[in-house]
């Protein structure tokens, strides 16, 4: 769910009434956003290798000239190689993640492929190269190719409407539904918010299509075209292009024509297949002090956004294959023109403050079609990060080096992130120094913070207050146009809470103060705990509406709004 740093541009030049008017606006903003990309490249002393990904070149830091992993010998290598295996393990053990599994490939070898720690905290199960993991978000970038694939084959094309393909299409504006493109689906510019729509998918029965279908609720955040939202919904409407087109399931489609093609055979579509397969990790829950064993959740709705489960082995065959540009074992399966464009910038992503201080070495960012995209010391960068229910993974390929790591974990830290940057200066010939402490120290200080909003939340603002209504007269059912039904049901003189679209979202609910009262989850969610539920009454004191507020960085509450 989660992808690498998704704060949201802003904007000043929303849609005007009139379409022309609109989209004469957008062509003047994405004209200046064009003219600020040449003044940066232009002006940035890096700007020339980072364009030229073929070159390798090496950037000189602090007067010297660096020697990267290129020039090292076959004896250089197995000793960095040796020196940065213990690093990961050091940097896995100091951050209490329970397992990892990495690879590390450079000009189509494979330099590295291992397991460090357990499948699952407290069990005596080794991680080893072939152990499963959800790659979630990574998922993305096989959607983009499979659009590729079709796109190679003739039966569609990166600008076609998606109307053309899925008629019912259809968002917050008639226009925008209308001109949507296949593109746009894949680079996160439709006009809606970051994760906006994710609760439709998390945990219910909705298919793709009915997700979809109620996404005409979701307001736009921003412009289309002209505002970065990181938006998964907008991938599962990729995937029925996919569908639709093809002839075949997304999954099939993806095991078929790209997993089973290049030798990616441990990989799955769904979690429905981990029996069969064998060897796979259990999710965990981060608190501050320790990592908490969670089930696997099923994410086969929201699959093209990111439901594949993969290994370090398997996901070291899939970066030769983007490096070696769509090229396997003499056959080209996707067109190098294919290719090149699902790495070029479709969205510019601005760089906060907060980024510019934790990654001095990233400059500018934005987002191809799948692949987030970014410099790093001076080189390109082409990457994505991959957040599920209790695991986590990042993947950095640097193409002009003919370098890719994945990291892919067992746990809901920003290690993964880390190492990869760590790999990086690595292989570039920087140093690594103490990263992984001080990312550790930032993290923690985040979930600190994380758990201060949650408190604040549930803490009362006023003592010594009673519900203002018997407690009978909140048992109630409110609906939201969103999400379908949530209902307040007197049980042994409590409160209980059930959304009914998802199943797992029972909670009791404890008086707080007045007639807000505090969300007590009957499940353990990896993303979010606690909340706040408060019922809103008319001018004759019925109670007509409730809200919800949980906090958390994911799931959006504040989009359903339940009314009678």
């Amino acid at each position: 769910m989660q992808s690498l740093f998704l704060e949201s541009n802003s904007s000043t030049c929303w849609p005007a009434q009139n379409r022309n008017n609109r989209y004469r606006c957008l062509r003047l903003k994405s004209f200046a956003v064009l003219l600020q990309c040449i003044v940066l490249f232009c002006a940035s002393p890096s700007s020339e290798i980072v364009g030229q990904e073929a070159n390798g070149a090496s950037l000189k830091a602090a007067g010297q000239v660096d020697r990267g992993i290129s020039a090292w010998t076959d004896e250089e290598l197995q000793s960095k190689l040796a020196e940065f295996d213990a690093i990961i393990e050091a940097a896995r053990s100091e951050w209490q993640v329970p397992g990892l599994s990495v690879a590390i490939v450079h000009k189509d070898k494979v330099l590295l492929t291992k397991g460090y720690g357990v499948r699952e905290s407290g069990l005596a199960s080794n991680v080893d190269e072939n152990t499963l993991f959800a790659i979630a978000s990574n998922s993305k970038a096989f959607t983009a190719a499979a659009i590729a694939i079709l796109v190679d084959e003739k039966k569609l094309t990166w600008t076609d409407r998606v109307q053309d393909h899925i008629p019912w299409f259809q968002i917050y504006d008639s226009d925008v539904s209308h001109d949507m493109m296949i593109c746009d689906l894949l680079c996160h510019r439709s006009g809606l918010g970051t994760f906006s729509g994710d609760l439709l998918w998390y945990g219910t029965p909705y298919s793709p299509k009915e997700v979809l279908e109620r996404c005409k609720h979701l307001p736009a955040e921003g412009p289309f075209r002209h505002h970065y939202g990181y938006s998964n919904v907008m991938f599962l409407a990729a995937g029925l292009v996919i569908e639709k087109v093809s002839g075949e399931s997304w999954g099939a489609f993806i095991q078929n024509r790209i997993l089973k093609r290049i030798d990616m055979d441990r990989s799955v579509t769904s979690v429905r297949d981990l029996i069969s397969q064998g060897n796979f990790a259990t999710p965990h829950k981060t608190h501050l002090d320790h990592s908490e064993p969670i089930a696997w959740v099923n994410w086969d709705t929201m699959a093209a956004a990111g439901g594949i489960v993969s290994s370090a082995n398997d996901m070291a065959q899939w970066m030769r294959f983007q490096l070696k540009q769509g090229a396997w074992n003499g056959e080209q399966l996707i067109s190098a023109e294919a290719m090149h464009e699902m790495t070029q910038p479709y969205t510019p992503i601005r760089v906060p403050s907060t980024v510019s201080q934790r990654v001095p070495q990233t400059l500018y960012r934005s987002y191809g079609l799948g692949w987030s995209l970014s410099d790093y010391n001076g080189r390109k960068v082409v990457g994505h990060g991959g957040g599920y229910d209790g695991m986590y993974s990042h993947q950095m390929l640097m193409p002009g080096e003919q370098l890719g790591i994945i990291v892919l974990s067992n746990s809901m830290t920003s290690l993964p992130n880390t190492l990869c940057n760590m790999a990086m200066d690595w292989a570039t010939g920087q140093q690594v120094g103490n990263r992984s402490s001080e990312s550790l120290a930032k993290f923690i200080e985040s979930r600190k913070e994380f758990r201060k909003r949650i408190d604040a939340e549930i803490t009362q603002s006023a003592t010594g207050t009673t519900p203002s209504h018997p407690l009978v007269d909140y048992a109630k059912s409110f609906r939201c146009p969103l999400m379908g039904e949530a209902i307040v049901s007197l049980e042994n003189d409590k409160l209980v809470l059930r959304i009914v679209a998802n199943p797992n979202m029972v909670a009791d609910l404890e008086h707080l103060h007045y007639d807000t009262f505090v969300i007590r989850w009957r499940n353990k969610f990896a993303w979010f705990d606690e909340g706040s539920a408060l019922f809103i009454a008319n001018a004759k004191g019925e109670f007509v509406e409730l809200k919800l507020n949980v906090p958390n960085d994911d799931l959006w509450f504040h989009e359903l709004q339940f009314r009678r």
